[in-house]
């Protein structure tokens, strides 16, 4: 028995504008019993592509996609998409090794007009994508799907802000989930759809106006407490004052009524936003249930869902972190929590729970939440902002300006430095140590386990200016942690190991394959600790004792760690020394998605790589 019938049929968009609109709502099961199978298999976004099923079908049937332009955001939801692409074989190697990414990837298929790993992104491609169409006179169509917690990015809205005055055919639509924003959502808000935007509502209000005239006062506050209302009651209003048709919300499970709804605002001109309600992990129960627990998944049984079995027993450094904060929020009152939309990845729930007045989750917004820190701390607060190291990157000029410049004691609890692994070079932490030690003020530290990751967050928060502590994802080499919040000195490194002729510098994560690879080559290994300022004088002591010096760190080479390091000794080699010195890194390109140690070994930063390099060198 064939379980995926139509869906066996469908390679490409074209074929499925083949099937009878009859057909759809059967696609959509099978599509969506699909989806459960594969992620199943290979792990990966589940609970938001469940809940796009149908919008991916009923956009791929009434536009002409590739001609037509389609910008998902955020790119997690694009599973659907993906199979009725011409990927659906692909889905097995799903984020792995040379298999086809988690999110739009431009070289991965025409079908994918933009790509997107971050958020909110959507309307200025779509928009600088739509204008293009018209100045080069190319009839097509452009649509930006975005999430509702997109929409809590500012870009989002400076998008909006310009797209409501460019003149230009172009679609939004709002996948709006009820997990972000327009929370009333159901029955009552379909209603007020219908009654705000059709016959009976406005004839009632033209009727009130002429009433109301022969009293202009009373004319004023009725227009007033009407605006009020809609205001509260409709989300339409504000995208209408941008410019845009509001259109909305509808059912984005109903099949027939959204093709029927695209088909029409296909054949409109201008700006257009259409707002739909989707249900995240639509279709299965467990993922209904708890659709942020199905958010990301690994493997799993689809007959019986996640089972508690975690990390197997081992303690993740967002785990450490979490732990810390809630260790140091009940020692100090000042400590502030701050996540951009990402309590649950970096590890505050119970922090959450139990400190929720000194708690924010500003939404993705990351440029808000550093400037955000930045006026806490003004008033003698000391807030912590928990964020990964890729999105620290959109709050650059605000951890610049903002609270560097300033010299604010804001700690930055830097998740996910170094390689991620499945979701690739969009969530890869590759440049952190680069973009962070050029900037005046900054101290930088990277932990070699979870003791030194508990302790280092102590001496960032004690500290009176801004401070960066770097970890990876994921777990460490199992040190415990203890329950003391003692600092470590400022710029002071450790020697780990005392060996001859080669010594190993080694920065944060690179501490364990440094330590094996020093067995086998009987050498010194330093564990670096701070990356600014670093430990000029151990530098000078290991260049004194050995003729062959290795920076290692799972950052880029160009500014990283090393480059710091190349500077003392260059230095120094004018007094005399003569150690040769090399740098271990990432090398200068995006690295691609798949398993974290196999992305590790590639690049040579793992035991046996620093071997090779060691042995390389020692023989010239």
């Amino acid at each position: 028995m064939n379980t995926y019938p139509l869906l066996d049929a469908i390679e490409y968009p074209a074929q499925l504008r083949e099937l009878d609109r009859k057909q759809l709502p059967q696609l959509a099961e099978e599509l969506r019993a699909f989806l459960v199978e594969s992620v199943s298999h290979t792990g990966g976004h589940l609970s938001s592509n469940l809940g796009t099923v149908e919008l991916s079908i009923a956009l791929h049937y009434v536009f002409d996609t590739p001609n037509d332009r389609l910008v998902w955001d955020v790119g997690h939801q694009t599973y659907a998409h993906k199979i009725l692409t011409g990927r659906r074989s692909g889905m097995d190697r799903l984020r792995g090794h040379g298999g086809i990414s988690g999110f739009p990837k431009r070289s991965e298929s025409p079908y994918d007009a933009f790509g997107v790993g971050h958020s909110s992104t959507s309307i200025s491609a779509a928009l600088g994508m739509a204008l293009a169409a018209r100045l080069k006179g190319e009839a097509r169509r452009t649509v930006a799907v975005i999430g509702d917690g997109a929409m809590s990015g500012g870009q989002a809205f400076e998008a909006l802000n310009n797209a409501g005055v460019a003149d230009v055919d172009m679609l939004v639509i709002l996948n709006d989930n009820d997990m972000s924003i327009s929370r009333p959502v159901g029955a009552m808000n379909k209603y007020l759809a219908r009654a705000l935007s059709g016959s009976t509502f406005n004839a009632a209000r033209r009727a009130g106006e002429k009433v109301l005239g022969v009293s202009p006062s009373l004319l004023e506050f009725a227009n007033r407490v009407e605006e009020h209302v809609k205001g509260m009651l409709t989300p339409g209003t504000l995208f209408e004052e941008l410019g845009f048709n509001y259109i909305g919300p509808i059912d984005g499970h109903d099949l027939d009524s959204l093709v029927s709804m695209l088909q029409n605002l296909k054949k409109l001109k201008g700006p257009q936003f259409l707002h739909v309600i989707t249900q995240k992990g639509r279709g299965y129960k467990q993922a209904e249930a708890d659709p942020i627990l199905y958010h990301g998944v690994s493997k799993f049984q689809p007959e019986i869902g996640i089972e508690d079995n975690k990390s197997g027993g081992k303690t993740t450094y967002a785990q450490v972190f979490g732990q810390w904060l809630c260790d140091m929020a009940a020692a100090d009152p000042r400590l502030i929590a701050i996540t951009p939309a990402m309590g649950e990845g970096s590890g505050m729930m119970e922090f959450a729970e139990r400190f929720p007045e000194r708690y924010f989750d500003v939404g993705i917004a990351e440029q808000h939440a550093v400037t955000f820190a930045a006026g806490l701390a003004c008033e003698g607060l000391h807030p912590v902002v928990a964020i990964y190291s890729t999105f620290l990157q959109r709050g650059y000029d605000q951890l610049l300006h903002d609270v560097a410049l300033q010299n604010l004691p804001v700690v930055f609890a830097l998740d996910r430095g170094g390689l991620v692994g499945a979701d690739g070079p969009t969530h890869h932490g590759a440049f952190d140590l680069s973009y962070l030690t050029c900037i005046p003020n900054m101290v930088v530290m990277a932990p070699g386990n979870e003791e030194e990751c508990r302790r280092m967050l102590s001496t960032a928060f004690h500290h009176e200016g801004p401070c960066a502590v770097r970890y990876p994802r994921g777990t460490g080499p199992c040190v415990p942690t203890q329950s003391t919040l003692e600092d470590i000195p400022v710029g002071k490194g450790e020697i780990r190991r005392r060996g001859k002729n080669v010594a190993l510098l080694a920065f944060g994560s690179m501490l364990t394959p440094a330590l094996q690879a020093a067995e086998a080559l009987d050498a010194t290994v330093a564990n670096m600790r701070f990356v600014k300022p670093i430990d000029r004088e151990l530098i000078i002591e290991l260049a004194r004792e050995h003729s062959l010096l290795i920076s290692v760190e799972e950052n880029v080479l160009i500014g990283g760690a090393g480059a710091e390091v190349a500077r003392i000794l260059e230095d120094i080699n004018e007094g005399g020394s003569s150690a040769r010195f090399v740098r271990m890194g990432l090398p200068d390109r995006f690295i691609d998605h798949g398993d974290q140690a196999r992305l590790l070994a590639e690049v040579g930063l793992d035991k046996d790589g620093i071997l090779r390099v060691a042995q390389t060198h020692q023989d010239k």
